[in-house]
């Protein structure tokens, strides 16, 4: 059974998606404590967060931030904030999907079952693709090279699962957005740049430089040495 997190402030639309959600048969829980959403997050290992933007104490970007520190776990932002700055932010500071209120309830429900399979349903049978020695496992979306695993969030994984699987080809950016953001409405440019560039400094950190070649005007690829 996934375990979803709520963090909405507006007691009515909380028990309203809580009670909706766990129709699916999903455990749901809403915050609380808006002065301390990371503990109640971490007591409850979530595997899906629902993040509203505007929050008391802090907002939806601090929270973000504090659950990427530890944890990969997708975050939906929720708000009726819909405009493109509030998106482009929302994704860059590590959202993996950005709902526009006023929603409905079984497209929400719609979206997050879509996320989690994405997400978590990997299959049995464990995967691995190489390149440069660097393992990308697809049983838990990490990289591993030279002894040193490195965790991915949601984002990078995918950038670098397209890019395996098409070794030795370019992928255009449009593939990439497209993979990125399957059922979403919104793709910007800017969002795609940020990741492949946190993706880029996260590689370099373990000693793949250059790992990912830009080809300019084309896309980006991975080349066997």
């Amino acid at each position: 059974m996934y375990r979803i997190l709520i963090i909405e402030d507006d007691r009515a639309i909380a028990e309203t998606m809580q009670r909706q959600i766990a129709l699916w048969g999903y455990e749901v829980r809403c915050v609380e404590n808006f002065k301390d959403v990371l503990s109640e997050f971490t007591a409850f290992d979530p595997q899906l967060v629902l993040l509203d933007l505007m929050l008391p104490y802090f907002n939806g970007y601090h929270w973000c931030s504090e659950i990427r520190k530890v944890s990969r776990v997708p975050i939906v932002f929720l708000s009726s904030a819909s405009d493109n700055m509030n998106i482009v932010m929302a994704m860059n500071m590590g959202g993996d999907d950005f709902i526009a209120k006023p929603f409905d309830l079984n497209v929400l429900t719609a979206k997050l079952q879509a996320i989690l399979r994405r997400t978590y349903d990997f299959g049995s049978t464990e995967q691995v693709l190489e390149c440069r020695g660097a393992v990308l496992n697809t049983s838990d979306a990490s990289l591993t090279y030279q002894g040193e695993k490195l965790e991915l969030t949601k984002n990078e994984y995918r950038i670098l699962q397209t890019l395996y699987e098409n070794m030795g080809k370019v992928v255009s950016r449009d593939t990439l957005m497209q993979r990125l953001w399957e059922t979403d409405c919104f793709v910007d440019e800017n969002t795609l740049t940020v990741n492949v560039t946190r993706l880029r400094r996260k590689l370099d950190g373990i000693g793949l430089q250059n790992f990912i070649v830009t080809r300019k005007g084309m896309g980006y690829l991975l080349v066997e040495e």
